[in-house]
């Protein structure tokens, strides 16, 4: 079931990437390359962290098949991209949820404790975004006042992992993680909920 997961998740990364790029205005190799960032950054930094080997991307070389293909699709389509960009919060939100998930499953899988598995699935969830946003030369929403991001995948991990050391079936605690996270970045978004800037007096 996380393999799908996983790969649920680098489809829906992978396309927030290319919705991405085409609000920046990027050509063919900078839509593809923050495909490939958004889909694959924060599950790297992930098993880099944990030592695992081979990547999950290199371990699942069809991840970086369809990935690819999904930026060269969207640089091949730049006018219907613009008609969809308002969008861009719906796999932004989905992504993050999957992913926040499954890094905390893979890390609790490597015999990571809970608060590290947590970690794991806020690092997974959200540092693609942050590779992104690198990439697009802004200041990642992650360090900056915007909408919750972290605290939502953090949420979502913690209720991934609670339920699923209670009696409810694995599917139901899987289910009920991505779902919270889900939820609380779109409300986030929509009514621009943020943690306040702290700025030296």
């Amino acid at each position: 079931m996380l393999d799908g997961i996983e790969f649920a998740a680098v489809v829906v990364s992978a396309i927030y990437g290319v919705l991405r790029a085409a609000r920046k205005g990027l050509d063919v190799v900078g839509v593809i390359a923050l495909a490939l960032a958004v889909a694959f950054g924060g599950g790297t930094l992930r098993d880099l962290f944990l030592d695992r080997h081979p990547l999950f991307w290199i371990e699942h070389e069809h991840y970086l098949v369809i990935a690819f293909g999904i930026g060269l699709i969207g640089a091949a389509i730049p006018g219907r991209l613009a008609r969809i960009e308002k969008l861009l919060a719906l796999p932004d939100a989905i992504g993050l949820g999957l992913f926040s998930v499954v890094g905390a499953a893979v890390a609790v899988e490597a015999g990571a404790s809970l608060p590290v598995a947590v970690l794991m699935g806020v690092v997974t969830g959200t540092f693609g975004g942050v590779i992104g946003d690198v990439i697009c030369n802004e200041i990642p929403s992650l360090f900056r006042p915007s909408p919750l991001y972290a605290t939502c995948s953090f949420v979502g991990a913690w209720v991934y992992l609670l339920l699923e050391r209670t009696t409810l079936a694995s599917g139901v605690a899987v289910g009920a993680g991505i779902a919270v996270t889900v939820v609380l970045r779109l409300v986030a978004l929509k009514w621009n909920i943020h943690v306040p800037a702290r700025k030296m007096p």
